[in-house]
């Protein structure tokens, strides 16, 4: 991919600011029904009805907030009820393209890029065309893009095509803390490290590096005395960290300048990172040549030689990591 076509990311003199607007559509167990898990509070969206074998996750390995969804869906057993396809790594200012499949061509779907769905459904669609992203496989329409209601719905409005010994994800009892936890893990950390890369200015870098650390430290401390975020089990605060700290060394500590200790150099978050990448659905739903390759090319403004770096040695992400 040459640079002429790659889209931009720094803006100069602004801080980096994530357009979380999404397609809010919800797919969902009861028809019309669309609620706040929380307040209860009708949500004004529309929804779909909850039907095996007929939508298509769309998600690239290479980015983390799809790797969150392909990890969710296996963690649950939906792989049979929801089909996935999978984008190349790199791709221009207009879609994600599925470079990885004969011909470029999705096999369900048809489709050569992602934007031929949002603009099946939305024709002229004006935002960015986003993974993760949910397609109705008949229509070859776009459902939903909104990446943190995706992997929420596939497990409570999935629940009955789980398979029998799923994970409770969003343990009752643990929710209002957990959801704590996971707002200060998105803001200070998931995009906090794209705060740091995308910032466009001296002053916008240094305070998203500050809070990005405060939020790093705080979590060192937490996982000195739990084996996960929210204790003795896997929830899905575990697996929204998991697919920031995978990249963090590989990724985030150069191109991103996050480069005041190497995730490796953290006793408590390097043993948990391996701890996770080690369990089934993690480390296999990993890829760390796509991971590089998608932000060492697609992002040439930071990079503009798109050279891709060789290292680090991935083989570390295997050796024992003390926390059973």
């Amino acid at each position: 991919m040459s640079t002429d076509t790659a889209p931009a990311y720094v803006t100069k003199g602004k801080a980096f600011d994530r357009d979380m607007n999404y397609i809010p559509d919800r797919i969902t167990a009861e028809p019309g029904r669309s609620r706040d898990p929380w307040s209860g509070a009708e949500l004004d969206v529309r929804t779909w009805p909850v039907e095996p074998g007929r939508y298509r996750l769309v998600a690239a390995k290479a980015c983390p907030w799809a790797t969150r969804s392909i990890i969710v869906r296996q963690l649950l057993g939906l792989e049979d009820v929801i089909s996935l396809g999978t984008p190349g790594p790199t791709h221009d200012a207009n879609s994600w393209t599925f470079d990885l499949d004969p011909d470029g061509v999705d096999p369900v779907l048809g489709i050569h890029r992602l934007q031929e769905a949002f603009f099946n459904r939305i024709p002229d669609y004006p935002r960015g065309i986003t993974v993760p992203a949910v397609v109705d496989v008949a229509t070859r329409q776009v459902v939903t893009n909104d990446f943190p209601w995706i992997t929420h719905d596939f497990f409570f409005e999935w629940r009955d095509h789980h398979r029998e010994d799923a994970p409770d994800l969003w343990p009752a009892d643990l929710r209002d803390e957990m959801e704590k936890v996971m707002r200060r893990v998105f803001t200070e950390v998931n995009n906090g490290v794209y705060r740091c890369g995308f910032a466009g200015s001296q002053e916008a870098y240094d305070e998203a590096y500050e809070r990005l650390w405060t939020a790093m430290d705080w979590l060192e401390e937490r996982l000195a005395d739990r084996r996960y975020l929210m204790g003795e089990a896997i929830t899905e605060a575990d697996v929204r960290l998991f697919t920031t700290l995978v990249r963090f060394d590989a990724v985030y500590h150069g191109h991103f300048k996050c480069n005041r200790n190497k995730l490796t150099e953290m006793p408590n978050l390097w043993g948990y990172s391996r701890d996770l990448y080690q369990t089934p659905g993690f480390g296999e739903n990993t890829d760390f040549d796509e991971i590089k390759a998608h932000y060492y090319v697609t992002h040439s403004d930071i990079n503009p030689s798109q050279v891709i770096p060789r290292g680090p040695d991935t083989s570390v992400w295997s050796t024992p990591h003390g926390r059973g």
